[in-house]
């Protein structure tokens, strides 16, 4: 008996992107793709730094979403990770990582029962800023007889989550502290617009205010007999400074690993100059115009709220415009609408990505290639919107 077409139609499926030894130009595109000599420079880096200062790396996994890489950077040193939402936790601790905060609130019935499910797999610490939830956590936590780590989030200039005043954050501790089900450990204190700050001199201004600002929390909370263990914060960008402060206790950098143009463009030291590991792999689909080519990744395949992608690896070449499904590239300064120095059609384009983090969120899988050749796929398993 034969397959009727409308069976055979639905066992159709596209390739993969890459298969594992195969030449890095055959991979099907728009695809992420990681040179891991540079990946592997870049963890060694940051976890140097980490244990030059005496503080841990909590590596953000919000930035990749990939069990692979939080792995790896456990391996190298990392104490463990930071999640944004609780079902992208679920996929690190299904794949062993052991030790995650959620570096963010966490609000309602069915992501606090998915949490309190967790703690029995690893320890798990969550951020409040507010009573009501805390107290929601809490009977989260009583209801499925076990208990979560709780560090109390205060606003130090980011003007997000966070409480604002030392009572507030007092009232919240010492609620922790008696409570069943929850424990007091310490304090969130992320600052996201320092990480940007281009001249170094500046970001260390911001961090020794925000390292001041810290100080006036943890003092009014150790009056009060309670021990502050961790102060949880910092970033790629702040690093430098935060962990040299001696009021962080733990670092959750995240895009230090791959390096976008948004980060490029800050000063760095020579200690963590990190290299551009990750890039989308685009081809050229269309040449008809003379004085620009397109290629296939656009708006679908990276975010553009950081500004325009960079060509990697070929000099001469700027990118004009993003849209849905095309990005088109032209000649530098180029108006005569000549195409001398333009890529050709069927031509594979490396672009550094100009906000690593969306752009991960975008697709399933990474491409992992070292020398030229690619050598593994790992799955991007906590992808999507987050709950």
């Amino acid at each position: 008996m034969t397959s009727s077409p409308h069976t055979a139609l639905t066992a159709l499926t596209l390739a993969p992107p890459a298969q594992a030894g195969a030449a890095l130009g055959t991979i099907d595109t728009p695809t992420l793709v990681l040179d891991l000599d540079a990946f592997d420079t870049n963890l060694t880096r940051m976890q140097a730094w980490a244990d030059q200062h005496g503080v841990g790396l909590r590596a953000h996994a919000k930035a990749h979403k990939c069990p692979q890489i939080a792995l790896r950077q456990i391996e190298r040193g990392a104490i463990g990770i930071c999640c944004q939402k609780v079902g992208e936790a679920l996929p690190f601790v299904q794949a062993g990582v052991k030790d995650i905060l959620i570096s963010n609130q966490v609000v309602g019935a069915p992501k606090l029962a998915l949490l309190a499910e967790l703690t029995r797999h690893a320890r798990m610490a969550v951020c409040v800023d507010n009573a009501e939830n805390l107290n929601a956590i809490a009977q989260a936590m009583q209801a499925a007889d076990t208990s979560i780590d709780i560090l109390v989030e205060i606003d130090v200039g980011q003007g997000r989550c966070g409480v604002n005043t030392t009572d507030a954050a007092l009232a919240l501790a010492q609620y922790a502290h008696t409570t069943p089900g929850v424990s007091f450990r310490g304090l969130q204190a992320y600052h996201g617009a320092v990480q940007h700050v281009r001249e170094p001199a500046a970001r260390a201004d911001i961090c020794r205010d925000v390292a001041a600002r810290i100080r006036r929390y943890v003092d009014v909370l150790e009056a009060a007999g309670l021990t502050v263990s961790t102060i949880s914060g910092a970033g790629t960008g702040s690093a430098q400074f935060d962990a040299a402060s001696g009021i962080y206790t733990e670092l959750q950098a995240g895009s230090y690993a791959f390096m976008d143009a948004d980060y490029a463009a800050n000063e760095w030291p020579s200690a963590l100059q990190f290299e551009p590991s990750l890039s989308l792999l685009a081809t050229v689909m269309s040449v008809a115009t003379p004085g620009r080519v397109v290629l296939d990744a656009g708006l679908k395949a990276m975010t553009t709220e950081s500004g325009l992608p960079r060509v990697m690896h070929r000099a001469g070449l700027t990118v004009r415009q993003v849209n849905d499904e095309h990005t088109v590239l032209v000649v530098d300064g180029d108006a005569s609408g000549e195409s001398a120095g333009l890529p050709a059609l069927g031509e594979k384009v490396h672009l550094m990505l100009p906000h690593v983090d969306p752009a991960f969120n975008l697709h399933d899988v990474l491409v992992t290639v070292r020398n030229g050749q690619v050598m593994e796929m790992w799955p991007i398993e906590a992808r999507g919107p987050g709950r």
